[in-house]
């Protein structure tokens, strides 16, 4: 049921890392290496994942690979949206991923990429084709995000919200399914490539549209899904049960987990993105997460290639 561990989401982007607590990633360092080795100890096979960088930044990595971070993760994976919030274009594709490939001598993963149809759904409908152009055969793993919209009474996941004017209102029109699960035109374009093309969907705690998501990507045939599993939620009421059932719902498909969220009562301070007081703490809830979700592989069974019909 599970793919791979993914070690926090967008650590270089300052709406998911608070880097005036961090500002050259020592904490986060130790907060990975410490998460890395908790996840191999209880699953020897298990690929981990750096979590994705926001903006794409070699000087991220190379910071990374010098505090001995890569040594303790087996893929490195990327995000970018060159129509919405990059301040590059989408022909880049190519080169910005060849950057990191350069860098590292591990698979690197594109595990967000995706076009709003803030501006016109035509738009988003030639952003996922072209985007698929340029990405097929030059990453074994992307995920498309995301599936739904972000419902419109709900917040986005940002340090400042509205004061980010047209950026912020932007995180709400990312899906191939309006609010409502109507669909947009980009459903089309992607279906042609959902057996290659992952999704990325984050589902919030008790999400109303778990079953309807499982639904959807059983009808476009979709086989690779990345999504989350939040170290804050696991201190709600009944967090493991929502746990259990959204991945009993998803176990069909090949998930790739991000652990991410500081609860507010253990960071440095008390925010989603602060740095954990106890980065120990965290590890230790992601691997009872991989030891509850993943199945660990029979004696002296061989990892499994990372590779895709893409690749």
């Amino acid at each position: 049921m599970i793919e791979a561990a993914k070690i926090w989401n967008e650590p270089n982007n300052k709406s998911h890392w608070d880097l005036q607590l961090d500002p050259e990633w020592e904490k986060f360092a130790e907060l990975a290496i410490l998460t890395g080795t908790a996840i191999r100890a209880v699953h020897p096979t298990l690929p981990r994942v750096l979590g994705g960088i926001s903006p794409i930044d070699p000087s991220f990595i190379t910071n990374m690979k010098a505090r001995g971070v890569l040594e303790h993760v087996d893929i490195v994976a990327v995000h970018g949206f060159p129509l919405d919030w990059n301040l590059w274009q989408i022909d880049e594709w190519p080169a910005k991923l060849a950057e990191i490939q350069a860098l590292v001598a591990l698979p690197v993963w594109v595990t967000e990429v995706g076009v709003s149809s803030f501006g016109a759904e035509q738009v988003q409908a030639w952003g996922m084709q072209r985007t698929a152009e340029l990405l097929s055969g030059r990453a074994p793993r992307i995920h498309w995000y995301s599936l739904y919209d972000l419902p419109s009474a709900w917040e986005a996941t940002t340090r400042h919200r509205e004061a980010e004017g047209s950026s912020y209102y932007r995180h709400f029109h990312m899906g191939l399914l309006r609010e409502d699960g109507t669909p947009k035109r980009a459903l089309e374009s992607y279906e042609q490539h959902a057996a290659n093309i992952g999704l990325c969907q984050w589902f919030h705690f008790e999400d109303h549209r778990l079953g309807q998501a499982v639904n959807w990507m059983r009808r476009l045939g979709v086989r690779h899904l990345r999504t989350g599993l939040s170290w804050a939620d696991s201190f709600r009421p009944r967090a493991l049960d929502w746990f259990d059932r959204q991945m009993d719902a998803l176990a069909e498909f090949d998930v790739t987990v991000t652990f991410c969220f500081t609860p507010e009562h253990l960071g440095v301070e008390p925010h989603h993105t602060s740095p954990p007081r106890e980065p120990e703490r965290f590890a230790e809830f992601c691997a009872s997460m991989i030891e509850r979700y993943a199945a660990r592989p029979a004696a002296g069974a061989e990892p499994q290639p990372l590779t895709s019909a893409m690749a």
